[in-house]
């Protein structure tokens, strides 16, 4: 398999609106033929038996049952409220609109 040249890196960089200077394009050049070589090097490792998986080990959601837990009243939520109105909090108007 070829390696990704210094002219394909500069293409990439152009469509990405990256300018890169000529050392960081050789540079950029060497790390993603290593990327490509090792990408290729797992292909031909993954057999037909081996399932695709996203994970190594099954995952588990962990969370807590829904349950319905008392809450503050309205009166306690808006007690430290600097305005209130109608059971709400009031704020200035900021769009001049009703």
């Amino acid at each position: 398999m070829p390696g990704i040249t210094r002219e394909e890196v500069a293409h990439l960089a152009k469509l990405a609106r990256l300018e890169l200077s000529a050392e960081e394009l050789e540079h950029f050049a060497g790390q993603l033929d290593d990327i490509i070589g090792a990408v290729a090097a797992v292909s031909e490792v993954a057999g037909e038996d081996v399932p695709p998986t996203s994970h190594p080990l099954p995952l588990t959601n962990v969370m807590r049952p829904d349950e319905v837990r008392p809450g503050l009243t309205p009166e306690q939520a808006l007690s430290g409220a600097p305005a209130q109105e109608q059971q709400r909090f009031k704020v200035p108007q900021i769009l001049g609109e009703e």
